[in-house]
């Protein structure tokens, strides 16, 4: 009878996707960010009336100083914060050590907020902070809402960011490459990698694929037409 039961026992063990760590906010902003503003550039370049070898000069040149200022601007981003998460992580620390008292009452009262009664509060508090590097990463965690053992790497950010806007940057470009003159072949490709990149992320994040691709087209759509417009009004008045 006990192995009928223990067959029908629920899995006590499960897999989350990681939602901390620092490749898919600066990925999904990267490919986007590489999209969207690449296949602005070109538009833009087209709609002046420049060729294509003009055309893929432009975009080539956006693509590695997008890709490389994103880059910079995720790691600068992700180990500023890093350095602040370690120095409060310090403080606390410090607090731990100098003022224990103060720190079990606020455990005490991080934990009777929590639902659990005054009596069994002050006792958890007790056996956590009787046990200091135990102690000072449930403080953290309480208090700072940060996981000190799961702080964001910016390498990993930076080279996720890097890569991401390389590759949807270089999309607006694959027709220019293979011999189209015009906006429209780059506008299809662009349009269709929109549509996929967005559904692909919503999906990731457990939302309609319909809804993100539907929002990236429309975002990136407009963003192409305004730099479009600009271009064929610049391109106008040079000439």
């Amino acid at each position: 009878m006990s192995s009928t039961v223990d067959s029908r026992l629920p899995e006590l063990h499960h897999a989350h996707r990681d939602v901390t760590g620092g490749w898919l906010r600066p990925a999904t902003f990267g490919v986007m960010d590489g999209l969207v503003s690449n296949f602005s550039l070109v538009a833009g370049v087209v709609g002046g009336g420049a060729p294509a070898h003009t055309v893929i000069l432009t975009g080539l040149a956006g693509l590695a100083a997008g890709a490389c200022s994103m880059a910079t601007g995720e790691y600068t981003s992700v180990s500023s914060q890093r350095d602040l998460a370690h120095d409060e992580i310090a403080i606390e620390r410090r607090e731990l050590e100098t003022n224990p008292d103060e720190e079990l009452r606020e455990l005490t009262l991080i934990y009777e907020d929590k639902g659990l009664r005054p009596e069994l509060a002050a006792e958890v508090a007790r056996e956590i902070t009787a046990q200091p590097e135990a102690a000072w990463r449930v403080h953290v965690r309480e208090e700072l809402g940060i996981d000190p053992d799961d702080l964001p790497s910016p390498w990993t950010a930076a080279a996720s960011s890097f890569a991401a806007f390389a590759v949807g940057a270089l999309v607006p470009l694959l027709p220019f490459f293979l011999g189209a003159v015009g906006i429209l072949p780059a506008l299809v490709v662009s349009a269709l990698a929109l549509v996929v990149t967005g559904g692909g992320i919503a999906r990731l994040t457990a939302r309609p694929m319909w809804f993100g691709g539907r929002r990236q087209l429309l975002l990136g759509g407009l963003s192409a037409a305004v730099t479009y417009g600009v271009g064929l009004l610049v391109g106008a008045s040079v000439s």
